[in-house]
């Protein structure tokens, strides 16, 4: 099982950047460009909300197009630049999101494991938010195989990252409940997460809790408190998920930029025990 981990696109109109900088249409065609490169391919592609910049019609008509070269499943959430009546009009013949009515979020079996994508838009908000129906329907999608390693992915992170601005607009509603849920279901391996436009991991509830880079712009690396938020053009990347049997899940970063090489390992005869 192969699974190519995406997030933060914030797809524009045909011809618009975002922040009127971030040439985001033309990046993720550059990203999706690089997943058709993989050999071998995922078995499928996730991505972590923000799939668009504004959650417009067009935006997600736009998304849905480029989305149409990958011949692999995609499975979608949405994050907080989304909107997710649009998301579900517009590509509602993407797996689970008809699934519930009032949320786009949705459960499913990857043969050795268990994907569940929950919902954490809290609408007019670059915040998250677990109510209490999103929070009972995890347990209960949990509840259904306590037994299969489980993969949960979320747009915002339930951990403090020490980005101060971003901090401030993760799960601040629902983090406490969430955390107490991961703790009572061991067979969560892996929390994948968005959001934060930087590579970021942590020990979270027991599990490993990992925030994937964007595949568009990323957020300065600033940890002091007084740093305004704002964001470059440092490498784009996204996450590439192997589960192994005997060892687990394991994640490599794979750059969407291409780099010089491959070169071959060549001995260097002044190397200790060199033929």
């Amino acid at each position: 099982m192969l699974i190519a981990h995406l997030t933060d696109l914030h797809v524009r109109p045909v011809g618009l950047p975002a922040y009127r900088t971030a040439e985001t249409n033309m990046l993720t065609e550059r990203a999706i460009d690089a997943v058709l490169a993989l050999d071998p391919q995922p078995d499928l592609v996730l991505i972590t909300g923000d799939l668009t910049d504004n959650g417009l019609i067009a935006e997600y008509e736009n998304l849905k197009r480029m989305l149409s070269r990958l011949p692999m499943p995609v499975w979608l959430i949405p994050g907080n630049h989304d909107r997710r009546e649009n998301l579900k009009q517009v590509l509602a013949d993407y797996p689970g999101l008809s699934d519930e009515p009032s949320f786009a979020q949705w459960a499913t079996d990857l043969g050795p494991v268990r994907m569940i994508g929950l919902d954490t838009v809290l609408p007019k908000s670059g915040a998250g938010r677990l109510c209490a129906e999103r929070l009972g329907w995890l347990e209960q999608k949990l509840a259904e195989d306590s037994a299969k390693p489980t993969i949960v992915a979320m747009h915002h992170p339930a951990f403090a990252c020490g980005l101060h601005h971003m901090d401030r607009i993760n799960l601040i509603e629902g983090a406490s409940e969430f955390e107490a849920i991961v703790r009572r279901n061991p067979q969560i391996v892996r929390i994948l997460a968005g959001h934060h436009h930087r590579p970021i991991q942590t020990l979270f509830a027991g599990t490993l809790a990992m925030v994937a880079p964007s595949v568009a712009h990323q957020v300065v690396l600033d940890l002091t408190d007084t740093m305004p938020p704002h964001f470059n053009f440092e490498p784009a990347a996204f996450h590439l998920h192997k589960w192994i049997e005997g060892t687990g899940l394991v994640t490599h970063t794979v750059y969407v930029e291409k780099a010089p090489g491959p070169y071959p390992f060549l001995r260097d005869p002044d190397y200790p025990g060199a033929a």
